[in-house]
């Protein structure tokens, strides 16, 4: 059977695409959504109307539908869904979206045929339509609609995608056939208010990646791949009397300016206390600072900055808020942009240095370093950025600054901890696609934990246990649906390099899927 792929001709080659449709009720609806590449044959020539639809098959058709994108993450939930399998890159896709449930912990079930109220619990999710607590169903079966079912398949029949038969009965054990499932399609399809939606370009919000560890090409590679449209180059650092050395790849501008992109350099102290300190602190300097940068700005045609200042002093924060201030005004003479970088305020004292709401108030975005929770020498092992941590952050910044000049911070890196026999933990970082790697060369135990938004790994090397808080693209959907669910102005990637060619498209698809309505 032909599945992954859209068998058959060209619906403008002949009348109908397949030989065994034409007596079907369903003729219409089959005939356009092979045009749009929504559903696919069976064989060259047939569709096979009356066969049923397996859950898999169902979920393919529906993402194909919403334009989203086959995703593919070594980590799996389920045993029966394995790389290689037509169907892994629309489950792994609908499970990090949270669409799809498995028939158990460990199973999928991909090809079970899908019941009637099993696809009517499928579109309330993908339609992102209110639970109902209470079936008001007309059906005169409903009293065998199972409790789980009851509200969707209510919910569904009052937008009039799913109807009863002639008698009055849902059928909600029945299977569902592909005929049936290409009405259900086609009467979203032809809901302008919905399926105009479908294939839209999405909000342009800021996508942020900072260069590190890669070449200006191997950089240029991954902006093209992830949809990076703010380029930030380590570029500029500063130096005493508020010099800065000039590290400008005038050829990385220009090629941004031909793609499309923007360039907001950043400009760091290399965590160097003393000397952020000696020139925020003394007034001809900090100004000599925001004089130089300005220049540079002006002088290569950049976009704008990004202020990368860590391991300040509580002493240097009215200063750094006034260099800030100083900073964007400058810039914002010639239509520049300034962000300014900041750790997430849970209390400790070492955040006393950034003076938030002085900070948003002067500079056009505030970044949200949102990873560090728990960091190499941690007295707890634990994740790089867990959801609930990262939604605590960006709630206390809100209060301060308002959510459409946040950027959110994503960590492209985990951590490998190494549990010791004295009791101790060291650990270190690495990128996803190292991290992918240890979990496939050790044959990792892996487990998702739904209150941290995150799968934990494990497994034993040389008699030591490690373990891997991991960040891969059903953690990372989490995160991007958190900053979009609160409006902020978009996403910045630490570090653009970091990330493993697999997470792109699930960001993406979190990215288009937030933006659907269904009313």
């Amino acid at each position: 059977m032909v599945c992954g792929g859209f068998a058959g001709q060209p619906v403008h080659a002949q009348s109908t695409p397949f030989n065994d449709i034409e007596g079907s009720y369903a003729k219409s609806a089959i005939v356009s959504l092979y045009k749009h590449q929504i559903v696919n044959g069976t064989s060259a020539s047939a569709f096979s109307p009356r066969k049923k639809v397996s859950r898999a098959e169902l979920l393919a058709a529906l993402e194909r539908l919403l334009k989203l994108e086959k995703t593919f993450s070594p980590v799996t939930e389920f045993d029966d869904v394995q790389a290689g399998a037509w169907y892994f890159g629309y489950v792994q896709a609908a499970v990090q979206l949270g669409l799809a449930d498995g028939t158990s912990a460990t199973s999928f079930q991909p090809d079970k045929p899908v019941t009637r109220q099993e696809a009517a619990v499928l579109l309330q999710r993908v339609l992102k339509q209110p639970a109902a607590a209470i079936s008001t169903s007309a059906f005169r079966d409903r009293g065998s609609i199972a409790f789980w079912a009851a509200g969707p398949v209510s919910n569904i029949s009052k937008l009039g995608l799913m109807k009863g038969d002639g008698t009055g009965a849902f059928r909600p054990d029945a299977p569902v056939t592909r005929q049936e499932m290409a009405v259900l399609l086609y009467r979203i399809q032809k809901r302008p208010d919905w399926s105009g939606q479908f294939g839209r370009p999405s909000r342009d919000r800021i996508q942020l990646g900072w260069q590190y560890l890669q070449s200006t090409e191997q950089y240029k590679r991954t902006v093209l791949k992830a949809g990076i449209n703010i380029l930030s180059p380590r570029w500029y650092f500063i130096g005493e009397q508020g010099a800065v050395s000039d590290g400008t790849d005038p050829s990385l501008v220009k090629w941004a300016s031909e793609n499309g992109k923007k360039v907001w350099a950043l400009v760091g102290n290399r965590s160097n206390r003393e000397l952020t300190s000696e020139v925020l602190s003394d007034p001809s300097h900090r100004a000599a600072l925001a004089k130089r940068l300005f220049t540079l700005v002006k002088q290569h045609g950049l976009n704008g900055l990004n202020i990368d200042f860590e391991n300040m002093t509580v002493g240097d924060r009215s200063e750094y808020a006034l260099f800030i201030k100083d900073l964007a005004k400058r810039l914002h003479s010639i239509g520049a942009k300034l962000s300014v970088d900041v750790a997430p305020d849970f209390g400790a004292d070492w955040t006393d240095e950034f003076d938030y709401a002085a900070l948003g108030a002067a500079a056009d975005y505030v970044v949200l370093m949102s990873y560090e929770e728990h960091w190499i020498g941690s007295p707890i092992a634990g994740s790089v950025a867990s959801l609930p941590w990262s939604a605590q952050g960006l709630k206390t910044l809100m209060e301060q600054v308002s959510a459409n000049k946040i950027i959110l911070g994503m960590p492209l890196f985990s951590r490998d901890w190494t549990f010791q026999p004295d009791g101790s933990f060291p650990s270190h970082d690495i990128n996803l696609t190292e991290q992918n790697r240890l979990l496939a060369t050790n044959a990792a135990a892996v487990e998702w934990n739904s209150f941290l938004g995150q799968y934990e790994a494990s497994y034993t090397v040389n008699g030591l246990q490690h373990r891997i808080w991991l960040e891969e693209g059903r953690s990372l959907t989490q995160k991007t649906r958190l900053a979009l669910d609160n409006n902020t102005a978009g996403l910045a990637y630490w570090y653009t390099g970091g990330g493993s060619d697999d997470v792109w498209a699930s960001i993406r698809n979190a990215i288009r899927f937030n933006g659907y309505a269904f009313d």
